[in-house]
C-alpha cells in the first residue's frame, strides 16, 4: 500500500476504523464463543479459539495506541465490541452447541407424556412428587439444543399450558439422544478421538 495513503484523512478517519471495527467483531464473536465453549466442557476448541482472539485483540490494540488522537478510531474499537457481543451470541444460536435439561411438573397424564417422547426418540424419565396443591409427576428429559423445538412441540401437544423449564448441562455420560449435536459434526477433533 503507498504509504502517502496511509497519510490521507480516508484512510485514518474512516478505513481505518471499519478494519479496526470488522477486528474487533472477529475478536469479540470468538471471545464469546469460547466463553461458551468453557462452559460447555469444550476443552480441545476453547484454548484454539482464544489464541485467536486474543492474536486479533493484540493487533486492534496495536492500532488504537498508534492513533491516540483519532476519535474515529475509538468509535470503531467500540462499535466493534457491541457487534461482536451479538454475532457470537447468534452463531452461538445457530450452532445450538451442547445438551440441556428441560424439566416438566405435570399434575396427571405424565406417562403418556414420557411415551409421547419415547416414540419420537428421546430419552425420559417420570418421578412422582409432591407439590404445593397435591401430587405431581416431573418429567426429566435431556437432549441436544438443536432438538429443542422437535421435545417442545411434543411437550405442547400434551398440555399447551405445560410447566416447564430449561437448563443447560456442562456435561452427559450417557443416554439416548436421536440427532447428533451440532458441534459433533463440526469438530473433527471429537470424532478422531472416538477412533472413527
Amino acid at each position: 500500500m503507498d504509504a502517502s495513503f496511509l497519510d490521507t484523512n480516508l484512510y485514518s478517519y474512516v478505513i481505518l476504523p471499519l478494519l479496526i471495527m470488522f477486528a474487533r467483531i472477529c475478536d469479540v464473536t470468538i471471545g464469546t464463543m469460547r466463553i461458551i465453549f468453557v462452559s460447555k466442557g469444550q476443552k480441545m476448541v476453547a484454548p484454539i479459539m482464544g489464541f485467536f482472539e486474543v492474536f486479533i485483540w493484540i493487533i486492534v490494540i496495536g492500532q488504537i495506541m498508534a492513533n491516540l488522537d483519532n476519535w474515529a478510531c475509538y468509535f470503531g474499537y467500540a462499535l466493534g465490541f457491541a457487534l461482536g457481543n451479538y454475532v457470537g451470541m447468534r452463531l452461538e444460536e445457530y450452532l445450538a452447541v451442547g445438551k440441556q435439561l428441560i424439566r416438566v411438573i405435570a399434575t396427571k397424564g405424565g406417562l403418556d407424556l414420557v411415551k409421547n417422547l419415547n416414540v419420537k426418540g428421546f430419552g425420559a424419565t417420570l418421578i412422582e412428587g409432591e407439590g404445593s396443591t397435591g401430587k405431581v409427576q416431573l418429567i426429566y428429559v435431556i437432549a441436544n439444543r438443536d432438538s429443542m423445538t422437535q421435545v417442545l412441540s411434543v411437550i405442547n401437544e400434551f398440555n399447551p399450558k405445560s410447566f416447564y423449564t430449561i437448563e443447560d448441562i456442562k456435561k452427559v455420560s450417557a443416554g439416548i439422544f436421536p440427532n447428533q449435536s451440532t458441534f459433533s459434526k463440526l469438530n473433527p477433533l471429537q470424532r478422531w478421538r472416538k477412533g472413527k
